[in-house]
């Protein structure tokens, strides 16, 4: 023990030295580190360096998430299997009936030899140009069904009136098959492109002229309740409320219509035709020319699928502001 300025010597504990000296405790810079800490999550600085000092943070790179393609094509695959199965199985059954004698391959020969026939009558230019003939007349009619169908389904559906004066005649006409009015149009308009253009007109008409009149009649009532408490003038209300919730119904009539365009148009082409798929299969048969008989029934139907696909494309492009149904 020794003495100095008439005072004994005084142990100094730790804990003194470090309040003396301004430190802290291990507790209380931990504390103090996460008071500092902002709120957003930003690291703060260590307790070596200086309060007030922010260090500069390395910007941070936004992570993408980005989806995996293998995933997307094995789906895509998967989807495209599903919906060809059908035609496959079948292309796979008309290939193989005839080859196991379970059919007569005079009558219906293995779809191989009808896909030969097929390339051989693409190769001489007798398919594209019977194929033209019909469209135009097919896609003719078709065409002025449309406009003279449409206008007239809104006029009926949406004034009581005309549907009033035009119900009974329009009854009278639907229940008139167009293949029974084929002689009539063949005495009256010959047998030209006009009769043909007609009958396919006649046919195409009552599928959109029903369906449109329906679409009108049918619209939702809360659409029309919504529209009557803002005041909408007619021509607004049809304009904004009738006609776009009409569009579904509307395009299902026009997609009837198309198959029935194709459809009526072979059957006319049969009667006094020079040119045309239906043409070409009337004269295959009557030449027992087989395949090439079924290589146009072929091309018929792929028509028209490609065609309804169309109609279902431009559908959803005028109908694009509906919902989705979610399950």
């Amino acid at each position: 023990m020794s003495i100095a300025s008439g005072s004994s010597t005084r142990h100094t504990s730790p804990e003194e030295l470090r309040t003396r000296e301004g430190l802290k405790t291990p507790e209380d810079l931990e504390t103090r580190k996460e008071l500092s800490a902002p709120a957003t999550g930003t690291p703060s600085a260590s307790a070596d360096e200086p309060a007030g000092v922010a260090l500069p943070l390395a910007p941070s790179r936004p992570r993408l998430d980005r989806p995996s393609v293998l995933p997307r094509i094995l789906r895509a695959a998967l989807t495209g299997a599903t919906k060809s199965a059908a035609i496959v199985a079948l292309l796979l059954a008309w290939e193989l009936a005839p080859r196991f004698g379970l059919v007569d391959p005079t009558f219906l020969p293995p779809f191989s030899e009808v896909a030969q026939a097929w390339w051989e009558l693409v190769a001489n230019g007798q398919l594209a140009d019977n194929a033209q003939a019909s469209l135009v007349r097919s896609f003719s009619g078709f065409g002025i069904a449309v406009a003279v169908s449409v206008p007239l389904g809104l006029l009926i559906g949406w004034y009581r009136p005309v549907a009033d004066l035009l119900n009974p005649l329009l009854q009278v006409f639907l229940n008139t098959a167009a293949l029974a009015l084929l002689p009539v149009f063949v005495l009256l308009l010959g047998i030209g492109e006009t009769s043909k253009i007609s009958i396919v007109v006649y046919a195409c008409a009552w599928p959109i002229l029903l369906n449109t009149i329906s679409a009108v009649r049918t619209v939702d009532p809360t659409l029309l309740r919504l529209a009557n408490s803002m005041d909408l003038s007619a021509p607004r209300l049809f304009q904004k409320v009738i006609l776009p919730a009409s569009v579904p119904t509307i395009f299902t009539g026009i997609r009837l219509a198309g198959a029935v365009s194709i459809v009526v148009l072979v059957a006319a082409e049969m009667i006094g035709a020079k040119a045309g798929l239906g043409y070409l299969i009337n004269a295959s048969q009557y030449n027992f020319a087989i395949p090439q008989m079924y290589a146009g029934i072929v091309t018929i139907s792929v028509i028209g699928v490609a065609f309804n696909q169309l109609l279902v494309v431009v559908e959803k492009r005028l109908s694009s502001w509906r919902v989705p149904a979610t399950s």
